[in-house]
């Protein structure tokens, strides 16, 4: 086992990572490589699903060059994923017939709001665990079938795509099954994306009639669906193929359940919160399915083989990191690294509030036509007062799900486990602290979604034997814990909460 690892292919938003882990869950080969954002119209977001796939054989054979492996030292690959973005392909040609559909896009609004009108809200919920939300996939795929045109460069056909969906000759998934789709020829997904697309019934396991016919989608155009952790493999790399090996492909995650994965976050109560673009606060909760009257999302964590899946509750924050991306666009900062040092510079950000509603409102507010906003300012504000507002908005929307969370499982949060890119920020971390008055604990290892992937495909080929091997590798780098006083914190927290009223319902003419 010395000379054997496991990879993980993370295929985020913004690019394509590819680790790979030693036995003891530490690094031993990182690659990375972003893609185009691409922006049609505005609220409109696409990937180019063939330079994704590329970017993927790229980063996994510079990663192996860069740590000096070879690909038959992997004893396994696990696959994580942007979870809701949404791609159709060619069955026979492999090829997409139109840009992936990315989980921030929404151009399907519209469709929302008339299953609204029809009051088929609840009847989504109790199926899916989901809000009806232009996130999901399932209006994705209805988008794409009734509106792209073959792209002209991809398909010699002029069929109209929904004839040539009912004739099976259409494939849609999530961006887990396009990739294990081009490694092993295999149509399949697992659980937790599943459960991400609006048409899977969390608690009966299977694709839903109603919800396909709903959305126009032939039931021969889904994915199988497998465990997160499996056993019987999805399949095999091509030793013919850019790998010159047969590696079994054997676990596949949604990037947050993967992270709540990699923190090991495999008991009835356990919470993580990861900063990405967005964040995503998941709380594990066991094998029920909890329904939330708070606007959280009811989802699946995980599954592994031969057991029963575990569901989480989460809430979903569309815009955190990608509002540090913003202050960089417009040139308030250099880097990402520099609003701490901004924000450190000011007491407060006196009296301004940003609401980052860039893509509408998730959790719990569930506002899709919410748009940013920045209230507060006076002739004083300078641009540390904004920054600080910026960060301070990430913590206040991770309030704003935690008091949700709390209220739905009656299970009050005493550590938060936390990961991703933003979590690097000392700052960030201790403000989180004191804005939900809650010890938060950063691991060493804080790429814990890709870690997530390989735990999943580790434990379905036996590199790990059991998840306690996992929760002894979980170390913490460094514990926050609250430093101001919750009376301070609460009337900063109020009024956020009138910043938030003046962001919703602006897109009124999208």
């Amino acid at each position: 086992m010395a000379d054997t690892y496991v990879g993980a292919i993370d295929q985020g938003t913004t690019g394509t990572r590819f680790m790979v882990f030693d036995h003891s869950g530490q690094v031993v080969a990182n690659a990375y490589e972003k893609h185009e954002q691409i922006y049609p119209e505005p609220g409109w977001v696409e990937h180019d699903p063939t330079e994704i796939w590329e970017n993927t054989e790229s980063v996994v054979t510079d990663g192996l060059a860069d740590a000096g492996l070879e690909a038959s030292q992997l004893a396994a690959i696990g696959i994580t994923n942007q979870r809701e973005t949404t791609v159709v392909w060619d069955a026979d040609s492999g090829r997409p017939v139109h840009n992936a559909l990315v989980w921030q896009d929404r151009r399907t609004t519209d469709r929302v709001e008339e299953l609204q009108d029809e009051d088929k809200v609840e009847w989504i919920r109790e199926k899916t665990g989901l809000e009806a939300d232009a996130y999901f996939s399932a209006t994705k795929t209805e988008w794409i079938l009734d509106n792209a045109e073959p792209l002209k460069l991809q398909s010699s056909r002029g069929d109209d795509l929904r004839d040539r969906a009912e004739a099976g000759e259409l494939l849609m998934g999530t961006i887990d099954s396009w990739l294990i789709y081009n490694l092993t020829g295999n149509h399949i997904t697992d659980v937790s994306n599943a459960s991400r697309t609006m048409l899977y019934d969390i608690r009966e396991l299977e694709w839903d009639d109603e919800l396909l016919d709903e959305f126009g989608v032939p039931e021969s155009m889904v994915p199988e669906v497998r465990p997160s952790s499996d056993e019987s493999y999805y399949g095999y790399t091509d030793p013919d193929g850019f790998l010159g090996a047969e590696v079994p492909v054997a676990g596949a995650l949604g990037d947050q359940q993967a992270a709540m994965f990699g923190q090991t976050c495999f008991d009835e109560g356990d919470a993580k919160n990861t900063y990405g673009t967005g964040s995503f606060y998941l709380m594990n909760t066991g094998t029920d399915a909890v329904e939330s009257d708070h606007g959280l999302l009811t989802t699946i964590g995980f599954q592994l083989s031969g057991e029963p899946v575990q569901y989480a509750l989460e809430g979903s924050i569309f815009v955190t990191g990608a509002a540090i991306e913003w202050l960089e666009d417009v040139d308030l900062i250099n880097n990402a690294a520099q609003t701490a040092e901004l924000a450190r510079s000011v007491d407060s950000t006196d009296g301004v509030y940003m609401v980052p509603a860039f893509t509408g409102l998730g959790a719990p507010h569930w506002d899709g036509r919410a748009r940013g906003t920045i209230v507060g300012m006076t002739r004083g504000t300078r641009k540390e007062h904004v920054v600080r507002a910026t960060l301070e908005s990430i913590a206040y929307q991770t309030r704003d799900v935690a008091e949700a969370m709390e209220a739905d499982s009656g299970v009050e949060t005493t550590t938060l486990r936390v990961d991703g890119g933003a979590v690097k920020n000392d700052f960030l971390c201790q403000l989180q602290s004191d804005i939900i008055q809650t010890e938060i604990a950063r691991p060493e290892v804080d790429e814990t979604t890709a870690l997530g992937s390989a735990y999943a495909a580790g434990l379905a080929v036996g590199y790990w034997d059991t998840v306690d091997e996992l929760r002894e590798n979980w170390q913490v780098d460094r514990e926050f814990t609250p430093e101001r006083e919750a009376e301070e914190v609460d009337a900063m927290y109020d009024r956020w909460g009138d910043a938030i009223e003046r962001s919703l319902d602006w897109a009124t003419e999208e």
